[in-house]
């Protein structure tokens, strides 16, 4: 008995539009067509929606445990619904203690257990004292392993110097999984920052001073370097300029080395005099970069240089948003609600099969979560259905995160999520999360 049909859609695959409906059972699509006959156990009328696959964002930070204040697993998952979300991956650093052990691993996932509305996977961390530990983790299911180039921010989880990183990175060649890394240089970065405040000089100008684009383009360029000779499969999370996008490019083409790139919707949509004029809500790591930088990420992405846009969700309560101090606000901006609306806003120049590969089919495909990111027979029935011509204002209220901070509140989008569907169940609609949550932690293939 089919469980579900959505009928008169037009569904986004990876390469075209198409009118269709769509029938699922036992959580999974079981027949795509034009016109299918007989009944359901449910029925939706999808006339004059798209139906995408349901967004997976591989970069957020949820904090759980021990920093659930700054966001938590159920907050977090509700607002990745609310904006078409299917499944996340948690990134290592910010629950306390981070994911760099066997131990660490089972502690958030215990967390995380009955709280989330998507699926899930998590990454572990790869730092100076994780290294002996990177094959339990693996063993338990990471989806890889995240490591900074920089002070993270976090004093347990520190950077990983080179020797680290390029033992690292045979370690996960060794494993069959990939590595990320925040690429930016250490020594510039400190450097310019202690100058800076030695001088007393910690405006928002000051905070971009420090924080240079050489900065990313010498770390990215480092990393490669090192996955070429590993033969390790490379992610550079959070790209900010062209420049990298360009490094990962002539890596693929000239060097044989396995790397791809994200960039954030933070840096399609603001650029560095919205920092001033924002204040914390739009501080991050990388920071924003030029008006000219943007426009470069777009016509990069039309260009099919990015694997996927990823939110790099990183909230925090609103007193570590405030102060005078630009160099010592926390950093990192809230924004998993609105990935799959800013790309759809730019429909003009991103065709909607490419936006579904960007929020959802590239991602799985590079991080081997089998089943996911599609709308094909036998795959997880997970689908967002939008109305892509409708625009709205994003409203505070609006926002289901723990804070709604949000830099992009009074911003107008298009692309509105009717609602929100996991393995055939329907998890968010008409503005609301629908029933309890009943995310699945998932392995990738190996």
């Amino acid at each position: 008995m089919r469980e579900l049909l959505i009928r008169g859609g037009n569904v986004v695959f990876a390469d075209r539009v198409e009118r269709a409906d769509v029938a699922i059972a036992e959580g999974r699509f079981i027949e795509i067509s034009p016109d299918i006959s007989g009944a359901a156990r449910e029925e939706i009328d999808a006339t004059g929606l798209h139906i995408f696959p349901g967004v997976i964002d591989p970069h957020v930070h949820f904090n759980e445990p021990g920093r659930a204040e700054w966001e938590g697993f159920s907050t977090g998952s509700s607002a990745l619904a609310a904006g078409g979300g299917t499944l996340f991956f948690d990134m290592p650093l910010n629950s306390s203690p981070p994911v760099l052990d066997g131990a660490a691993f089972d502690a958030k996932l215990a967390a995380a257990k009955g709280k989330s509305f998507t699926d899930l996977a998590l990454w572990g961390g790869l730092t100076p004292g994780s290294l002996d530990q990177m094959e339990e983790l693996a063993e338990r299911g990471v989806v890889g392993f995240k490591a900074f180039m920089c002070d993270s921010g976090i004093e347990d989880f520190p950077r990983a110097d080179d020797l680290t990183l390029y033992h690292g990175m045979l370690n996960a060649k060794r494993l069959g999984l990939p590595v990320a890394v925040h690429a930016e240089n250490q020594e510039i970065t400190a450097t310019r920052t202690a100058q800076a405040r030695e001088r007393g000089l910690t405006t928002w100008r000051h905070y971009l001073w420090s924080r240079p684009s050489v900065a990313e383009v010498e770390a990215t360029q480092r990393a490669i370097i090192f996955a070429a000779e590993t033969g390790c499969r490379l992610h550079i999370v959070h790209v900010s300029n062209s420049r990298c996008s360009e490094l990962v490019r002539l890596a693929t083409a000239h060097l044989s080395a396995d790397v791809t790139c994200e960039t954030c919707p933070h840096y399609l949509t603001l650029a560095d005099v919205d920092l001033e004029r924002l204040g914390a809500l739009a501080k991050c790591a990388p920071p924003l970069r030029s008006d000219a930088d943007m426009d470069k990420l777009w016509q990069d992405l039309a260009n099919d240089r990015f694997a996927f846009v990823a939110s790099d969700h990183s909230p925090a309560p609103a007193a570590m948003k405030s102060g005078d101090d630009a160099l010592a606000v926390w950093g990192g901006i809230a924004g998993i609600q609105s990935t799959l609306s800013i790309l759809l806003s730019r429909r003009s120049s991103l065709k909607l099969p490419l936006i579904a590969k960007l929020t959802s089919t590239n991602a799985a495909k590079r991080f081997g979560v089998a089943q996911k990111g599609a709308i094909e027979i036998g795959f997880d029935a997970d689908v967002a259905l939008v109305d892509v011509n409708a625009c709205f204002e994003l409203q505070r209220e609006d926002l289901l995160d723990r804070h709604k901070l949000s830099p992009y509140v009074g911003r107008t989008f298009h692309g509105v999520v009717r609602r929100t569907i996991l393995r055939g169940q329907t998890i968010f609609a008409d503005g609301k999360i629908i029933g309890p949550p009943h995310g699945k932690f998932l392995r990738p293939t190996r």
